[in-house]
């Protein structure tokens, strides 16, 4: 009997009904996503708002080499904005690398975004001043640069800087800063301390504001040399001093390094460092103002290494604000037998290792009219 072939009708349902329900699944999921997504928005968009609906103005300060999460984290612990995590993916998004420094003033009624576009806009523009202090400038040229710019006079930047009881609050916020820098022989307590560099302000800033931005950059800069300034035998003062000195007497990094060598191999054999710099500096004469008298340049004073008692000392202080390459030269400086050296106009320093054939260079150099007269 040939056998009839059924067909199974319940077969097609079966199928149709697991597709029915795979397509279920997957649209719950995608509603599901879609809630969460919608939530999260409302959240993140929230978390952007403004932390408080009424007007309260604060003065925030951007530090000198600050990075966006560094400055969203202060933005947060001080209440300008409600979450630094929603800042952080804002920030993100809108491709936002860096902040100007300076200080300025934010509203907490602002939301996350506008605080951002201050903070990237040209508010000092339109609300304060830049000032770039140049390496090798000393506190009666950075008093003259502040009074350009700003309500804050030389003399009034001057005295802040030596109030007393101002310094010992700053001694003992700032680690570079020591009892030394109290010396009554010292001009100016903070010479040598006020990192060269380009500094936002509001147009209302006060000298004390001033000073403890440019102290927080060097700070900055300073910490990355701790362990070296920390191992060396000389004193953070002596550094800073020596340091002060190398950035007025070298142009180019590998000079400097040279430099500061030599002034090593001077002081080790009892010798004076015979630095111009450092006595136009105890007369408060700056280069090119004048010529120094003999009198003045065989005068004692605890800064003039080109004096009498200064044989193997360093100046009693820093005599100009230098910039990072001359700490660097003076912590890893290059080892030579060199005790001598002059520079001539092109900015070249000729080394030699006897007084004699440092005299035959300069004698080349003043025939060749390449002497540097000050």
């Amino acid at each position: 009997m040939k056998k009839v072939e059924t067909l199974d009708f319940e077969e097609k349902p079966k199928k149709k009904r697991r597709l029915k329900k795979w397509v279920k699944i997957f649209i719950g999921i995608v509603l599901t996503m879609v809630v969460i997504i919608v939530i999260g928005f409302i959240i993140f968009t929230f978390l952007l708002t403004a932390p408080k609906s009424k007007s309260e103005v604060i003065e925030f300060k951007v530090e000198q080499g600050s990075t966006i999460d560094e400055v969203g984290k202060k933005l947060e612990s001080e209440g300008v904005i409600r979450s630094y995590s929603a800042y952080k993916i804002f920030v993100r998004i809108k491709g936002i690398s860096s902040y100007k420094a300076g200080v300025y003033k934010l509203d907490k009624s602002y939301n996350t975004k506008d605080i951002v576009d201050i903070l990237t806009g040209d508010y000092y523009k339109e609300n304060g001043v830049t000032i770039t202090f140049k390496e090798g400038k000393n506190m009666r040229q950075v008093a003259k640069e502040v009074a350009k710019n700003t309500n804050v006079s030389e003399s009034e930047f001057l005295a802040a800087g030596e109030d007393e009881e101002y310094i010992d609050s700053l001694i003992s916020k700032y680690w570079f800063l020591t009892e030394d820098i109290k010396n009554g022989d010292i001009y100016y307590p903070l010479e040598g301390y006020l990192f060269p560099d380009t500094y936002s302000f509001n147009e209302n800033v006060s000298a004390k504001e001033i000073i403890e931005t440019m102290l927080d950059q060097t700070d900055k800069v300073f910490s990355k040399y701790k362990s070296l300034i920390d191992a060396s035998s000389y004193s953070i003062n002596q550094i800073v001093t020596l340091a002060s000195i190398v950035e007025s007497e070298g142009i180019y990094d590998d000079d400097r390094k040279m430099i500061a060598g030599v002034f090593y191999n001077r002081l080790n054999a009892g010798m004076s460092l015979g630095s111009d710099v450092t006595t136009y500096y105890a007369f408060k004469v700056d280069l090119g103002e004048r010529d120094l008298t003999r009198a003045e340049i065989n005068t004692y004073n605890p800064y003039n290494t080109r004096g009498p008692e200064m044989n193997g000392k360093l100046p009693v202080g820093a005599v100009s604000n230098f910039g990072e390459s001359s700490l660097s030269a003076v912590l890893t400086p290059t080892n030579s037998d060199y005790y001598y050296f002059v520079a001539d106009k092109s900015g070249k320093t000729h080394f030699t290792r006897t007084y004699e054939e440092h005299q035959e260079v300069i004698n080349e150099l003043k025939e060749a009219n390449n002497w540097i007269e000050w």
